[in-house]
């Protein structure tokens, strides 16, 4: 079951184990591909897709829109949670925005840095 939280908290770790799977995830995809994020979600299946940074001339998106974009072209009907490797220190609009437009207000984003702990445990709100 998923923790619903509906405040930015700090969080070690979540207990969750297919979250921790995202954020492994996601820290994989950031540390392979050279980018400043890394970011997977998970579909209403299970499915997951992982994404980095897209900064083309013509295309910028972040590690997570990216992801989103995989998840509705592969046909994901709604998601369930997400997950942010990055540098940054709390959620961009853009990404809750980007969650919230495929999972709803209540779905889960876990914002990790580059080490992989758990900077905060929200909701796409």
């Amino acid at each position: 079951m998923i923790a619903r939280m509906t405040e930015e908290q700090p969080h070690a770790a979540p207990e969750n184990p297919e979250d921790r799977k995202l954020l492994t995830l996601a820290r994989s995809a950031r540390a392979r591909n050279g980018v400043p994020e890394g970011a997977a979600v998970r579909d209403e299946t299970g499915r997951t897709y992982v994404a980095g940074t897209v900064e083309l001339p013509s295309l910028r998106l972040t590690a997570l829109q990216t992801a989103v974009a995989m998840a509705v072209a592969s046909g994901a009907r709604s998601l369930e949670a997400g997950a942010v490797v990055t540098a940054a220190e709390a959620p961009a609009d853009a990404d809750r925005a980007a969650l919230r437009d495929l999972g709803g207000p209540d779905t889960v984003l876990l914002l990790a840095g580059p080490d992989g702990a758990v900077r905060t445990a929200t909701t796409a709100g």
